[in-house]
This record gives structure tokens, sequence and C-alpha cells, in this order.
């Protein structure tokens, strides 16, 4: 049996591995940095946003985040717009373009994971991954 800081490790690398093999695959679909793919993320699940309240939850500097913001204002998939009760503030949105741009990396990574799952499993594998994902999911929701 192994131990918990074993299963922590193992884990680590597992995930950190299966993540850097789907990046590579969304490059395929839009260059982007690791950056601006997770506040075109962060912006399609939350909203609009600040740019103050974009550095704050990706943990940046705000200089870091107008580099960010600059890079995807440029390429249309952000857009600055006047806060609705501070005129003087902006807000971030996503515009048609980085919505696109999110579902395709999005779809992207869901057939490359569907692909792999359904070659390289069998049935019972298959449900044995639906409970461990269950797992996983709670694990995530206590870090």
């Amino acid at each position: 049996m192994t131990t918990p800081a074993e299963d922590a490790a193992a884990l680590r690398l597992i995930v950190g591995r299966i993540a850097r093999k789907l990046r590579a695959a969304k490059n395929v679909v839009g260059d982007l940095a690791l950056s601006e793919s997770s506040v075109l993320a962060r912006l399609e699940s939350d909203g609009t946003a600040s740019p103050t309240a974009l550095a704050e939850q990706e943990g940046v500097r705000p200089q870091a985040m107008a580099v960010t913001l600059a890079a995807l204002e440029e390429r249309g998939l952000v857009s600055r717009e006047p806060h609705a009760e501070d005129r003087r503030r902006a807000v971030i949105a996503m515009t048609a373009a980085g919505r696109k741009m999110a579902a395709d990396r999005r779809s992207v990574s869901g057939q490359r994971l569907a692909t792999a799952i359904k070659e390289e499993f069998n049935q019972a594998e298959r449900r044995e991954l639906h409970q461990l994902l269950t797992l996983l999911d709670r694990l995530s929701e206590r870090l």
C-alpha cells in the first residue's frame, strides 16, 4: 500500500502530463499563451471582469495582466468596455471570436480525450474511470 504522499506525487505527475499533452493539442487550434488561455477560460465561466479582478484571480501583477489583455485585445478575443456604474473604470468581456476560440480549443481537448479513452479502455475500465472521476472531482473541491 502506498502512502498519501506517494499517491499525491504520482497524481500530480500524471495530471501534469495529461495537461501538457492537451495544451500541445490546443496550440493547433490557436497559438495562445497559457496565461491568455486561462483568462479566456475565466471570462467564459465567470463573465466580464475588471483587469484588477482578473489579475487577483489569476495571481499575477496588474502589469502582467495588462500585457495578457493587450495580446487578447489585439487578436480580437476580448474587448474593453466602460464599467456600467463607474465610467472611469473598464471591464473586460469575451468577444464572439474569443468564445469561438475557447469552444474550438475545448472541442479539440474533448475529442482527443474521448478518442484516447475509447481506444485505450474496455467497458469495465471506462466504468472504473467514471468512478475515479467522482473521487477526483471531490478532491479538487477540497484543495
